[in-house]
């Protein structure tokens, strides 16, 4: 697909499933790769390996999703100036972003220790599991460069409508990943450190394939343009943009996490149902993304070329799709949830108390949908800071539904209150649309 004709291209139904179909794919693939990583450690029979690379992993994953804001804020940058036809600033970004990306590994690495000490504060372990973890984390943080940087990698291909690429990205990284962990821990018998190399050998070499995936960034000397690089204009602009996004992050995980700290004032089973649950929602994101990241591609791409009828068709077309997704998963949960339900626990208080509330998730995409599909419309846009206010106004509304419902309703009124809270972000989102579509061309 040409860059400099991304703008003269016809916005179809066919295009978007283009962007969206590798991008399911690949998230099909993530979860089957923390079943191995939780199968290998597990051979060793024991439960303390297998604490330690859970607790290791979601650590260094709420670290590292820090720097997120690289993959959404360099989607829509480069879409716009793909749009736009400035080819060579889709170089520059790039390039900006892997600086940012590196650099945020690299202080990781410094302050590792302050880290891990802070981490285990929060969140004790007993003495056999924080000691292996920490055995874990120290041989993964050294792949922190290079797992922040891909960040950056993988907006770049979705902004590019490669999708293709991050499929072929994610399907070497995992596959390297599980036939290393079978190799290290079974063969070899390394243990929680084997997992520990495993992925750290998956994310560099990740890291190479995709610089070379994105390659179309390194021809002529664009990249390495210093005076376009560290334009203090667009160095400027782009800081804005992904300050914006991380405030929103951070807010919406917050939000995410209160969930569950509340459910576990609600007893030990109630916790568990929900846990169960929420592995819903995140099959509905994993199937979901991909027409949130083709309306940040397409509607990137129409505001760069100034393109007000592209944005608006960009938005509908991706947004039928998210919307027939939604409706879709909501009555395959609806219908198999229980069934689901028994898969992912044995406990029959457990299950009892699921199907007590499986309606809720059962609701949840079609609720979500709109905010969804509004966040890559707004990403695409980079119309970051209407996010971040509408994130805050909409979490001022989940914590005043949180006061309100959870006494009187229990966990009715926590789930319900999760429901206000996407409700509130599509509401507040959708009011501000039309005045961004006014915002471009003609």
């Amino acid at each position: 697909m040409s860059d400099t004709t991304a703008a003269d291209l016809p916005l179809t139904h066919r295009r978007v499933l283009a962007i969206a179909g590798p991008i399911v794919l690949s998230n099909a693939t993530v979860p089957i790769l923390g079943a191995v990583d939780t199968g290998v450690v597990g051979q060793m029979g024991q439960a303390a390996p297998i604490g330690a690379v859970g607790i290791g992993a979601i650590v260094l994953a709420t670290l590292y999703w820090v720097f997120g804001f690289l993959r959404m804020g360099t989607t829509g940058l480069v879409a716009q100036a793909r749009g736009a036809g400035e080819t060579a600033e889709t170089g520059a970004l790039l390039m900006r972003a892997l600086m940012i990306g590196v650099a945020g590994g690299v202080l990781f690495i410094a302050l590792q220790v302050l880290l891990f000490a802070g981490a285990f504060a929060l969140a004790p372990a007993s003495e056999e599991v924080e000691g292996l973890a920490r055995q874990y984390m120290a041989i993964r943080i050294w792949g922190a460069p290079a797992t922040i940087a891909l960040y950056a990698v993988t907006g770049w291909l979705i902004a590019m409508e490669r999708t293709k690429g991050v499929l072929v990205l994610q399907l070497w990284m995992n596959g390297l990943n599980i036939g290393l962990d079978l190799w290290f821990v079974l063969n070899l018998g390394w243990g929680v450190e084997g997992v520990a190399i495993a992925t750290l050998i998956a994310e560099w070499t990740g890291l190479v394939l995709g610089l070379w995936l994105c390659r179309a960034a390194f021809r002529g000397d664009q990249w390495r343009n210093w005076a376009r690089v560290f334009d203090p204009a667009r160095l400027r602009r782009m800081l804005a943009v992904n300050a914006d996004i991380m405030i929103r992050s951070v807010l919406l995980t917050v939000s995410f996490t209160s969930f569950l700290f509340l459910a576990a004032d609600l007893g030990d089973v109630t916790l568990a149902a929900n846990q169960v649950l929420l592995q819903f929602l995140e099959i509905t994101a994993f199937a979901l993304d991909g027409f949130a990241f083709s309306a940040e591609a397409l509607v990137g791409a129409a505001v760069g070329a100034r393109a007000r009828a592209k944005v608006r068709r960009a938005a509908i077309l991706t947004s039928q799709w998210g919307v027939g997704g939604a409706f879709l998963l909501g009555a395959f949960f609806l219908l198999a949830g229980p069934w689901l339900i028994d898969l992912m626990t044995t406990s029959p208080e457990v299950r009892a108390e699921a199907r007590t509330y499986l309606l809720w998730a059962a609701a949840a995409p079609v609720i979500g949908i709109a905010s969804w599909m509004f966040d890559g419309i707004y990403f695409g846009a980079t119309w970051t800071r209407e996010m971040r206010r509408a994130m805050i106004l909409s979490v001022a509304i989940y914590v005043a539904a949180l006061v309100a419902l959870v006494p009187t309703m229990g966990n009715h009124g926590l789930w319900m209150s999760l429901m206000i809270l996407n409700a509130a972000r599509g509401v507040t989102l959708g009011w501000g649309y039309p005045r961004l579509e006014r915002t471009v061309g003609a």
